[in-house]
């Protein structure tokens, strides 16, 4: 249901599920709000400054009571925000409506859409003509990168059928127009880094996920909690004395294994790069081949950003009541397609659980495979995404700043930006450290003193 707000006058047409969740959405945005101190530090400053002023910025994002915090932050610098969701299943609906309807915030995002309307809401964002982009694995980028390639039968239908009625003149306008992006998320960065790699790379973007502030924190500690939040929400399996397998030992999965063991699981570590399988066996893991950990789990969860973790050989030799379940980033990591081929189903057992016979087995999928933190729970703890979205409004201010000094590659931000998000939430949480003394900072600047 398409929704119209109207805010200072000014007409702003969205695609939301409904309006009347306007008073709710507030009230939880409110509640995350209280968690977020860096954020609303820099939201002051943002008032006053206006570093935004004059921008649109397409922002594609987990619609959540977090991100509702960030453009409203990134509107008091001054920007044009426009918002659609970067999955399906993770738009929290009275979020959306708050935004339309309190800050008068475009907003094209609605709880389980379908695929063309999920990239109808990608053609949206782009039809904003941003001069910054916001991703959370590279949707708004990619479509862009396209157009500028003319590879528009790779485009998404609504993406392409609105292209194709622009002239050459326009497309290049579109993309030229972007004066540099931003990305969330380690599985977009992945493929900016590709694009660079290949000299395609049409503006300079900053990857926030390579800051310490977003990665250490967001990913090791959000997605650990999160996603057993979201798995716990969708099955109310009991944790303790299950063996749990955890595909991938970056830091997701090593915040989601940590958070596991935790609550009293066997956890059994898959993993394909040697060093990552050597610390997970260190920190006193049970590290193996998918293969051998397929007859052993109870609980399989994906983290790796990849494809086809768990194929259908897979799938074929686990026990009866198997649940898996994904909190990477797209829906590529369980082949669903090659399981729907060989199995009957689905059938839904509950909300979010998928039933599936196999070889006379039932498997259980949750959420379609799509991010479990986010299609069952309400995604990562606002405290650790105060860090993550402060980096966020950072990396579109230092756009701004330096857009004509970056050249067309992928970015971190500056190390004393990402030094001072953690000075500001230490300072946030009371905690105080030491500092260097003169002498420390003499030694540790000097190369002649001895031992």
């Amino acid at each position: 249901m398409s929704e119209t707000a109207i805010k200072g006058g000014a007409k702003a047409t969205n695609d939301i599920k409904d309006i009347r969740l306007a008073d709710e959405g507030r009230r939880r945005t409110e509640w995350a709000e209280r968690s977020m101190p860096v954020l609303r530090q820099l939201r002051e400053r943002f008032t006053k400054e206006r570093p935004l002023a004059g921008k649109r910025l397409a922002a594609c994002l987990h619609v959540t009571t977090e991100t509702a915090n960030l453009a409203v932050t990134l509107q008091a610098g001054g920007a044009d925000v426009a918002l659609c969701a970067s999955n399906p299943l993770s738009t929290q609906d009275d979020v959306a409506a708050h935004l339309v309807n309190d800050h008068g915030i475009k907003v094209f995002a609605i709880k389980g859409e379908d695929h063309a309307t999920y990239y109808e809401h990608i053609r949206a964002a782009l039809a904003h003509r941003p001069d910054i982009t916001m991703d959370d694995g590279a949707d708004l980028v990619g479509a862009l990168h396209m157009i500028a390639l003319n590879r528009l039968d790779d485009l998404a239908p609504p993406v392409r059928k609105w292209i194709e009625t622009l002239s050459a003149a326009d497309r290049k306008a579109l993309v030229s127009g972007v004066i540099g992006s931003t990305e969330e998320t380690t599985t977009g960065v992945i493929r900016l880094k590709a694009m660079a790699k290949d000299g395609v790379l049409q503006f300079p973007v900053i990857a926030v996920n390579d800051s310490l502030t977003k990665h250490l924190f967001d990913n090791r500690y959000g997605t650990g909690q999160s996603t057993l939040d979201g798995i716990i929400r969708a099955t109310n399996l009991l944790i303790a004395g299950s063996t749990v397998v955890v595909a991938g030992y970056g830091w997701c999965g090593r915040g989601f294994a940590l958070r596991a063991r935790g609550a009293g699981a066997n956890v059994v570590v898959t993993e394909i790069d040697p060093m990552k399988a050597l610390e997970a066996q260190m920190d006193g893991y049970r590290v193996m081949p998918m293969e051998e950990a397929a007859p052993l789990g109870d609980l399989f969860v994906t983290l790796t950003g990849n494809v086809e973790v768990i194929r259908v050989e897979h799938m074929r030799a686990m026990k009866d009541g198997a649940v898996v379940a994904n909190s990477g980033h797209f829906n590529v990591e369980i082949d669903l397609e090659g399981l729907k081929k060989v199995a009957q189903g689905p059938v839904a057992a509950r909300e979010f659980v998928d039933e599936f016979q196999l070889g006379g087995k039932k498997l259980f999928v949750l959420g379609d495979g799509r991010l479990i933190n986010l299609a069952a729970a309400e995604g990562h703890p606002a405290s650790v995404m105060d860090m993550s979205f402060a980096n966020q409004a950072l990396a579109a201010e230092y756009v701004v700043n330096n857009a004509k000094k970056l050249g067309k590659d992928v970015h971190r931000i500056p190390a004393d930006l990402d030094q001072e998000i953690a000075r500001l939430k230490l300072q946030a949480m009371g905690v105080a450290i030491d500092t260097l003394t003169p002498a420390q900072r003499k030694y540790l600047a000097s190369w002649d003193m001895g031992t």
